[in-house]
């Protein structure tokens, strides 16, 4: 049984799938304390589902793309179960997790989103950078900037672990607190071969609001 905080059908707001429709399943419980966090309702919400009551649940939204999300969705070991399930079925499986955990069990048609957490967010500390060495090429790093420390340190990142050359690495910023404009102009003074993205969800509807 995994405990399951919602299910819903939307779009895609972030990485190279954004604007795509996609079937979310936001499972219960985080690791992370991230000072920007906008899914606090997952921390402790939600009721247990077995695999098969969740699966059964995505397909009645006839979308091929799936994100398992949180919270933080490796916390619950059976999550990797859930993909694999997902993967067995046909589905375009991807998970977004906060980079603290290992990635290394999860099945390798997953597409993974992984954070690094920049110094922020107050998790500094909680990267797992040994997570750096089982991502794949198809998988994508994204990097959640609030200040221009934060982005100094991302870019320090991507040179020590020479990112962009073992997959797609993503800027967004922390909604409301860091303008856009500024981030794109510090890539485009530095010439990062890193992808800005904006939270797109959060431009269409209101930006506190769940299960879009």
């Amino acid at each position: 049984m995994i405990k399951v905080n919602e299910i819903y059908f939307s779009i895609q707001g972030e990485s190279s799938k954004a604007g795509l429709p996609c079937v979310f399943v936001r499972l219960t419980y985080c690791n992370l304390r991230c000072s920007y966090c906008d899914t606090e309702y997952a921390f402790f919400e939600g009721k247990y589902l077995s695999i098969e009551e969740i699966v059964s649940e995505v397909k009645k939204y006839n979308c091929q793309l799936v994100e398992i999300t949180g919270g933080e969705p490796l916390v619950q070991n059976e999550s990797l179960l859930l993909m694999k399930s997902l993967a067995d079925d046909g589905f375009e499986v991807m998970i977004e997790t906060g980079g603290s955990l290992p990635i290394k069990e999860i099945d390798p048609r997953v597409m993974i989103i992984m954070d690094l957490k920049c110094p922020s967010s107050g998790m500094l500390k909680k990267n797992l950078y040994e997570n750096i060495d089982c991502l794949k090429p198809t998988d994508e790093v994204k990097f959640v900037l609030g200040s221009k420390e934060d982005y100094d340190w991302a870019k320090q990142t991507i040179g020590n672990y020479r990112l962009t050359e073992k997959t797609a690495v993503l800027f967004s910023v922390v909604f409301g607190k860091l303008e856009p404009v500024k981030v794109v102009n510090w890539i485009l003074e530095d010439n990062l071969s890193v992808r800005f993205q904006l939270q797109m969800h959060k431009f269409i509807w209101e930006p506190a609001a769940k299960g879009v």
